[in-house]
């Protein structure tokens, strides 16, 4: 229930009892929330610093600044959506000063960048120009034991991993963690259309790396 409530919509009953709860001192609520939130203010932290021990530092700081502005949530947004504003922001500041931050200016969506490799579709002078040159995997057709393997979700976490950062922060969010996407645009400060392709752009490359795993 507790996960359901603080990734929901703002002002449901769940929420504001859990924020009831947190604002008592009630330490059961607290491991709770900590249960709930930290992978995705972890996932938001380590989209603006590089160290590993920076990123926990600036979660453990975020739930010292949350703790103490719990009495101003007014419950305009989710509680996952006003907690993760408070990372980032904690975040970014702690990454500007260690030189090692995330430059807002690389959530802005660059229109050159195409969406999908311009070598995987048949060039002019070609039958079917523009067309694919082999049309993606179905991956419906390949045993169910090979798609959930191991070496697969290695596949999967290598190639997330490789994304850049942009991306990788908004892919963790949303397919890793679980936020909505109104979630993840309102925390990060980006707009909606940005925030769609940021994660469809993630998606392809992560896909990609699929395709060539599957395919050999």
């Amino acid at each position: 229930m507790v996960s359901g409530s603080v990734g929901g919509v703002a002002g449901t009953a769940e929420e504001s009892e859990l924020v009831g709860r947190l604002r008592e001192g009630d330490e059961q609520a607290f491991e709770e929330a900590v249960d709930a939130l930290y992978p995705a203010m972890f996932a938001v932290a380590r989209g603006y610093v590089r160290v590993r021990s920076v990123a926990e530092e600036v979660v453990q700081d975020g739930w010292v600044a949350i703790l103490d502005g719990l009495e101003r949530f007014e419950g305009r947004s989710s509680l996952r959506t006003w907690v993760l504003q408070i990372v980032a922001n904690i975040a970014r500041d702690r990454g500007a000063r260690e030189g090692r931050s995330l430059p807002f200016s690389a959530l802005e969506v660059s229109e050159e960048e195409p969406l999908v490799e311009p070598e995987r579709f048949l060039r002019r002078g070609e039958p079917f120009p523009e067309g694919w040159k082999v049309f993606p995997t179905d991956w419906r057709t390949l045993p169910e034991s090979r798609v959930l393997a191991r070496e697969t979700r290695d596949v999967v976490d290598a190639a997330i991993t490789s994304l850049p950062d942009s991306q990788q922060l908004v892919m963790m969010l949303r397919d890793v963690v679980g936020c909505r996407a109104e979630e993840v645009s309102e925390a990060l400060g980006i707009t909606a259309a940005n925030e769609r392709v940021l994660l469809h752009r993630a998606r392809v490359r992560v896909r990609a790396e699929l395709e060539r795993y599957f395919d050999g």
